[in-house]
């Protein structure tokens, strides 16, 4: 139970570090957000784990979870931008 509650803590505070990194309008509200840190955190633990940093089992760091964060930010930015010029 408590994991579940860290999880959506930590989920919160990557995606709102990544809203500030990030330029740019951003979707959604504190939900959003916390979904969006929570994904990239299982984005950077696959990254890592694929190219060798992380064993299986582990999780990501809190600086992976960001660049996990950041990274769904950006391809989000990105589809934002074509679907508007179109």
């Amino acid at each position: 139970m408590f994991h579940l509650l860290w999880t959506a803590l930590i989920g919160i505070v990557v995606g709102a570090l990544a809203k500030l990194i990030m330029p740019g309008k951003d979707p959604g509200g504190i939900i959003v957000t916390m979904l969006i840190g929570i994904a990239g955190s299982f984005l950077g633990t696959y990254l890592g784990q694929l190219v060798g940093h992380y064993q299986e089992g582990q999780s990501a760091g809190f600086i992976m979870s960001l660049v996990g964060a950041l990274i769904l930010l950006g391809i989000y930015h990105l589809i934002r931008r074509k679907t508007q010029s179109v």
